[in-house]
């Protein structure tokens, strides 16, 4: 074999490269919306990441349908929710072609105000993600969002915690 010749992938090959390019793709999404959350709920960036007519659900804060909703929300609560760290991990992720549903968990500590004082919290979630590939780029469908426990941190970091300014 030359140089120049290439070795032919087949069938099988080709949808487990897919496979792992999706969940890559998909991971990375998870990872820019927590990311566009923590340098300051950034809600056009994350809207961005929806699809159209995408849906962002808590029974806490709200059930929001289509990009504009989702925008307006995260741009707007800034004030409630001044600072937060989302700590992912044990991803479930599920593909079906241009489909997939994941599963993550998330310790997330965060400050929250509260009648005009800062307070700590910690928070773990539960998300249950619907996400599709459009024009070859994948979007979320649909983020599930549950609060298993919310918790005040009595000694906790409100008032000594920073944020990186986004700078990409």
């Amino acid at each position: 074999m030359t140089m120049q010749e290439t070795i032919p992938m087949n069938d099988d090959a080709l949808k487990r490269l897919d496979h792992v390019e999706a969940t890559l793709a998909i991971t990375r999404l998870k990872h820019l919306y927590w990311h566009y959350n923590d340098t300051g709920l950034r809600g056009d960036e994350i809207a961005a990441l929806f699809t159209e007519d995408g849906v962002w659900s808590n029974a806490e804060l709200g059930h929001y349908e289509g990009r504009d909703a989702i925008r307006d929300f995260f741009n707007g609560a800034s004030g409630t929710i001044p600072f937060c760290a989302h700590v992912g991990m044990n991803e479930i992720i599920d593909i079906e072609g241009d489909t997939a549903h994941a599963r993550w968990r998330c310790l997330l500590p965060a400050t929250l105000a509260e009648q005009g004082e800062s307070k700590s919290h910690l928070i773990l979630i539960d998300y249950r993600d619907d996400f599709v590939r459009e024009g070859g780029c994948w979007f979320i469908r649909k983020l599930d969002i549950l609060f298993n426990f919310n918790i005040e941190v009595p000694l906790g970091w409100a008032g000594s915690e920073r944020v990186r300014p986004a700078s990409d």
